[in-house]
């Protein structure tokens, strides 16, 4: 039993560090740092204002086409250093006509009839890519005006060699749902910001974030998540990446929790294909703190914390049981209760939302059950090789 126990605590700790400890000691850690020390003035007078590429790699966009057009041109940024690209392979919806209505004003639009997935796209239309600068974002995103003016503003510094700009979630109302994904995704940027702070943000958002185009390399055609590939290997030249939450893409929630679900199942399949694929980061005694940031803020949530979950669960009944199990005295038995109060709630989550009643409470416990299960979904998908690399896009909310 004595085993069973330092066993249990043991992943009570690495999951409370995952998702929480972590978090503490980056503040720490920051704040450590921010004594020693001193502010950067790199280009805050905003002279540095090289030429830029809006690249979109758009799959059946039509919807969003003229929204996400307009907003571009309406960036404040020397709207003659902006080019706007965009690669609409396999489009079969009247996309890539739409975005030919824009070419007289300086939309380039290259297209092919072949679907090859978003990577496919990129890999494509990175040879369309003239400027120093290339800032990637999705077609169904708005960007906040002074998102471009933001991530150049960072590439002042010669270090930085990817900027990640931040995903917001718009709500158009009280929807329990959209409001759990998006305090997720606030927490998600305090980490990052501190992140970035600390020496690199791990992996971009692919909503939005920009790359030296020198940099780019052709990322394997099989590639689930572009942005953590991509963002990384440029870290792993000895470049940062950087972080503006001020920069922004927005859009809105996943149509419901079973939606985010299927694109979290997708992120985590995806996250195991990165760990592969991105090993030598773990040689800390290279990338130090990258390989620091990265074990903390990514690879223990694909791993150890989802798969730690589900063990103290089961080593928790099984020491709760042995010691009495109504015996309320003793803290295995308080634990194994908590627990179970805790997926009562995120069944009774489910069930509501089943049935379209909102209750923001029990999304909390429901949300973060979502997040875990997509972890062995994906795992699943991963070793069975059945998760497609062409776009599988979530519905989202009206």
């Amino acid at each position: 039993m004595l085993t069973l126990k330092i066993i249990f605590w043991t992943f009570l700790f690495i999951i409370f560090y995952t998702y929480i400890g972590y978090g503490i000691l980056l503040f720490i850690l920051v704040r450590i740092k921010r004594l020693f020390k001193k502010k950067s003035n790199v280009n805050e007078d905003g002279s540095y204002e090289p030429t830029v590429t809006l690249f979109v790699a758009a799959y059946n966009e039509k919807d969003y086409v003229d929204e996400k057009v307009n907003n571009s041109f309406s960036l404040k940024y020397p709207q003659e250093k902006v080019r706007q690209v965009w690669v609409t392979d396999g489009s079969d919806d009247g996309t890539p006509d739409l975005l030919r209505k824009y070419e007289k004003q300086g939309v380039e639009v290259y297209h092919e009839d072949a679907r090859g997935g978003k990577i496919g796209a990129m890999n494509r239309g990175m040879a369309f890519v003239k400027t120093p600068i290339v800032i990637f974002s999705d077609g169904n995103t708005n960007l906040g005006e002074e998102s471009i003016q933001r991530i150049v503003n960072l590439f002042a510094d010669p270090k930085v060699g990817c900027v990640s700009g931040e995903k917001r979630i718009y709500q158009k109302d009280k929807d329990a749902a959209a409001g759990t994904e998006g305090i997720y995704w606030k927490y998600e940027s305090k980490l990052k910001k501190w992140d970035a702070e600390l020496y690199s943000v791990v992996g971009a958002a692919g909503e939005l974030f920009a790359i030296r185009t020198e940099l780019f390399q052709h990322v394997e055609k099989d590639t689930l998540l572009d942005d953590m590939i991509i963002s990384l290997r440029v870290a792993m030249k000895g470049y940062t990446i950087q972080y503006d939450p001020e920069a922004y893409a927005i859009e809105t929630a996943s149509a419901n929790v079973k939606e985010e679900l299927k694109r979290k199942v997708r992120i985590s399949a995806g996250g195991f294909q990165s760990i592969k694929r991105l090993l030598p980061i773990f040689n800390i005694f290279k990338y130090g703190w990258l390989s620091f940031q990265f074990v903390s803020h990514r690879v223990l949530r694909w791993t150890l914390a989802p798969f730690g979950l589900a063990l103290i669960l089961i080593l928790n009944t099984i020491i709760a049981f042995n010691q009495g199990i109504f015996d309320y005295t003793e803290l295995y038995t308080i634990l194994f209760w908590g627990q179970v109060l805790f997926y009562i709630s995120a069944l009774l989550g489910w069930f509501l939302e089943n049935r379209h009643i909102k209750v923001k409470v029990l999304f909390v416990p429901y949300y973060f059950f979502i997040m875990n299960l997509s972890v062995f979904m994906g795992l699943r998908r991963y070793l069975k090789g059945n998760q497609s690399v062409k776009w599988e896009r979530a519905k989202r909310g009206a």
